[in-house]
Protein backbone atom coordinates (compact mmCIF):
# COMPACT_ATOMS: atom_id res chain seq x y z
CA UNK A 1 0.00 0.00 0.00
CA UNK A 2 2.63 2.31 1.03
CA UNK A 3 5.26 1.82 -2.33
CA UNK A 4 1.43 2.38 -4.55
CA UNK A 5 0.67 5.40 -2.84
CA UNK A 6 4.20 6.36 -2.94
CA UNK A 7 4.19 5.55 -6.78
CA UNK A 8 1.11 7.63 -7.36
CA UNK A 9 2.87 10.88 -5.36
CA UNK A 10 5.58 10.50 -8.18
CA UNK A 11 3.78 10.35 -10.88
CA UNK A 12 1.61 13.44 -9.76
CA UNK A 13 4.81 15.13 -9.24
CA UNK A 14 5.83 14.04 -12.99
CA UNK A 15 2.64 15.32 -14.58
CA UNK A 16 3.12 18.54 -12.36
CA UNK A 17 6.60 19.09 -14.01
CA UNK A 18 5.59 17.83 -17.58
CA UNK A 19 2.01 20.43 -17.28
CA UNK A 20 5.06 23.39 -16.07
CA UNK A 21 7.60 22.44 -19.01
CA UNK A 22 4.32 22.41 -21.17
CA UNK A 23 3.74 26.42 -19.95
CA UNK A 24 7.48 26.86 -20.05
CA UNK A 25 7.76 25.51 -23.84
CA UNK A 26 4.77 27.74 -24.82
CA UNK A 27 6.04 30.81 -23.67
CA UNK A 28 9.48 30.28 -25.40
CA UNK A 29 7.66 29.19 -28.36
CA UNK A 30 5.91 33.18 -27.87
CA UNK A 31 9.03 34.82 -26.97
CA UNK A 32 11.27 33.08 -29.85
CA UNK A 33 8.43 34.23 -32.16
CA UNK A 34 8.69 37.90 -30.63
CA UNK A 35 12.16 37.78 -30.85
CA UNK A 36 12.49 36.26 -34.40
CA UNK A 37 10.14 40.01 -35.51
CA UNK A 38 12.56 42.42 -34.03
CA UNK A 39 15.88 43.44 -35.20
CA UNK A 40 19.06 41.62 -35.46
CA UNK A 41 22.28 43.13 -34.65
CA UNK A 42 23.17 44.61 -38.02
CA UNK A 43 25.73 47.18 -39.83
CA UNK A 44 24.84 50.37 -40.44
CA UNK A 45 27.05 52.64 -43.24
CA UNK A 46 27.07 55.80 -41.91
CA UNK A 47 25.56 58.68 -45.16
CA UNK A 48 28.26 58.98 -47.46
CA UNK A 49 29.56 62.69 -48.51
CA UNK A 50 30.01 63.60 -51.80
CA UNK A 51 34.11 62.95 -51.48
CA UNK A 52 35.60 59.97 -52.06
CA UNK A 53 38.66 60.76 -50.25
CA UNK A 54 37.51 59.82 -46.94
CA UNK A 55 35.05 56.15 -46.93
CA UNK A 56 33.10 56.19 -44.06
CA UNK A 57 33.89 53.01 -42.06
CA UNK A 58 30.83 50.79 -41.59
CA UNK A 59 29.78 50.61 -37.99
CA UNK A 60 28.24 47.74 -36.01
CA UNK A 61 25.04 48.11 -33.66
CA UNK A 62 25.44 45.79 -30.92
CA UNK A 63 22.48 43.98 -29.00
CA UNK A 64 23.22 42.41 -25.41
CA UNK A 65 20.82 39.47 -26.67
CA UNK A 66 22.21 36.33 -25.68
CA UNK A 67 23.13 34.16 -29.17
CA UNK A 68 22.74 30.11 -29.02
CA UNK A 69 25.63 28.39 -27.51
CA UNK A 70 26.99 31.77 -25.99
CA UNK A 71 26.73 30.48 -22.42
CA UNK A 72 26.67 26.48 -21.95
CA UNK A 73 28.52 24.23 -18.82
CA UNK A 74 28.38 21.59 -17.72
CA UNK A 75 26.48 20.44 -14.66
CA UNK A 76 26.71 17.61 -12.17
CA UNK A 77 30.29 16.15 -13.58
CA UNK A 78 29.41 15.42 -17.06
CA UNK A 79 25.71 14.32 -16.38
CA UNK A 80 23.97 17.24 -17.95
CA UNK A 81 24.46 20.34 -19.62
CA UNK A 82 22.69 23.83 -19.15
CA UNK A 83 22.60 26.21 -21.29
CA UNK A 84 21.30 30.00 -21.03
CA UNK A 85 18.48 30.71 -24.01
CA UNK A 86 17.29 34.15 -22.36
CA UNK A 87 17.89 36.63 -19.68
CA UNK A 88 15.82 39.89 -20.15
CA UNK A 89 14.27 42.29 -17.97
CA UNK A 90 10.18 42.33 -17.52
CA UNK A 91 8.15 44.33 -15.67
CA UNK A 92 7.44 43.53 -12.19
CA UNK A 93 3.30 42.94 -12.21
CA UNK A 94 3.22 43.53 -8.57
CA UNK A 95 4.85 47.07 -8.83
CA UNK A 96 5.27 48.18 -12.40
CA UNK A 97 8.65 48.65 -12.18
CA UNK A 98 11.26 46.78 -14.21
CA UNK A 99 13.38 44.68 -11.63
CA UNK A 100 12.65 41.37 -12.32
CA UNK A 101 14.88 39.47 -14.73
CA UNK A 102 13.49 36.28 -16.58
CA UNK A 103 15.98 33.96 -16.96
CA UNK A 104 15.73 31.04 -19.65
CA UNK A 105 17.78 27.69 -19.60
CA UNK A 106 17.60 24.38 -21.55
CA UNK A 107 18.78 21.64 -19.65
CA UNK A 108 20.11 18.86 -21.22
CA UNK A 109 21.02 14.81 -19.73
CA UNK A 110 24.15 13.62 -21.48
CA UNK A 111 24.22 10.58 -18.83
CA UNK A 112 23.51 7.19 -20.60
CA UNK A 113 20.13 5.98 -19.64
CA UNK A 114 20.98 3.00 -17.30
CA UNK A 115 22.83 6.44 -14.92
CA UNK A 116 19.43 6.26 -12.79
CA UNK A 117 21.42 8.70 -10.52
CA UNK A 118 18.30 10.74 -8.31
CA UNK A 119 19.89 14.40 -9.69
CA UNK A 120 18.17 17.35 -10.13
CA UNK A 121 18.64 21.02 -10.67
CA UNK A 122 16.51 23.24 -8.49
CA UNK A 123 15.67 25.85 -10.96
CA UNK A 124 14.51 28.22 -7.73
CA UNK A 125 17.57 28.52 -6.38
CA UNK A 126 19.26 30.50 -9.22
CA UNK A 127 21.02 33.46 -7.91
CA UNK A 128 22.98 35.98 -9.82
CA UNK A 129 25.64 38.74 -8.67
CA UNK A 130 26.35 41.66 -9.64
CA UNK A 131 30.13 41.46 -11.36
CA UNK A 132 31.33 45.27 -10.04
CA UNK A 133 29.40 45.26 -6.53
CA UNK A 134 29.30 41.51 -6.33
CA UNK A 135 25.64 42.33 -4.66
CA UNK A 136 23.31 38.93 -5.03
CA UNK A 137 20.19 38.66 -6.16
CA UNK A 138 17.64 35.80 -5.71
CA UNK A 139 14.69 34.65 -7.25
CA UNK A 140 11.21 36.64 -7.19
CA UNK A 141 9.36 33.32 -5.75
CA UNK A 142 8.92 29.50 -6.29
CA UNK A 143 5.77 30.34 -8.49
CA UNK A 144 8.03 32.06 -10.59
CA UNK A 145 10.13 29.32 -11.53
CA UNK A 146 9.55 26.15 -13.18
CA UNK A 147 11.03 24.25 -9.83
CA UNK A 148 13.36 21.40 -9.86
CA UNK A 149 14.27 19.67 -13.00
CA UNK A 150 14.85 16.01 -12.65
CA UNK A 151 17.64 14.20 -14.48
CA UNK A 152 16.60 10.87 -13.96
CA UNK A 153 12.93 11.51 -15.21
CA UNK A 154 14.93 12.36 -18.66
CA UNK A 155 16.38 10.45 -21.68
CA UNK A 156 20.31 10.73 -23.04
CA UNK A 157 20.23 13.58 -25.17
CA UNK A 158 16.56 15.10 -24.34
CA UNK A 159 16.59 18.19 -22.90
CA UNK A 160 13.80 20.57 -20.69
CA UNK A 161 13.46 23.95 -20.97
CA UNK A 162 12.88 25.70 -17.51
CA UNK A 163 12.75 29.70 -16.21
CA UNK A 164 13.33 31.23 -13.13
CA UNK A 165 12.47 35.12 -11.98
CA UNK A 166 14.98 36.93 -10.49
CA UNK A 167 14.71 40.18 -8.53
CA UNK A 168 17.51 42.46 -10.21
CA UNK A 169 17.15 46.45 -9.54
CA UNK A 170 17.29 48.33 -12.73
CA UNK A 171 20.43 49.95 -13.83
CA UNK A 172 21.79 46.97 -13.62
CA UNK A 173 22.82 45.14 -16.71
CA UNK A 174 25.27 42.40 -16.81
CA UNK A 175 25.14 39.51 -13.75
CA UNK A 176 26.81 36.66 -13.04
CA UNK A 177 24.74 33.50 -12.90
CA UNK A 178 24.64 30.89 -10.52
CA UNK A 179 22.33 27.68 -11.53
CA UNK A 180 22.68 25.11 -8.62
CA UNK A 181 25.13 22.11 -9.45
CA UNK A 182 26.63 24.29 -12.80
CA UNK A 183 29.65 26.26 -13.19
CA UNK A 184 28.77 29.60 -12.74
CA UNK A 185 27.59 32.18 -15.74
CA UNK A 186 30.18 35.08 -15.81
CA UNK A 187 29.49 38.51 -17.44
CA UNK A 188 25.60 37.50 -18.53
CA UNK A 189 24.30 41.11 -20.07
CA UNK A 190 20.79 41.59 -19.40
CA UNK A 191 18.51 42.47 -22.40
CA UNK A 192 15.99 44.67 -22.55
Amino acid sequence: MAISTLALLGTVATLQQISQLRQTIKELKTAVSKSATAANPETVKAPQSNTISNPAPPVTVSSPEITPGQFVHAAFGQEAQVELLSVKRIQNSETGQRDVVNVQMRIRRLAPDDNYGDNSINVAATTARNPETSQTYEAVGLDRSTGPVSLSSMRKGSSADAYVWLKIPEGVNTIDVFVPDTKAFTRVPISN
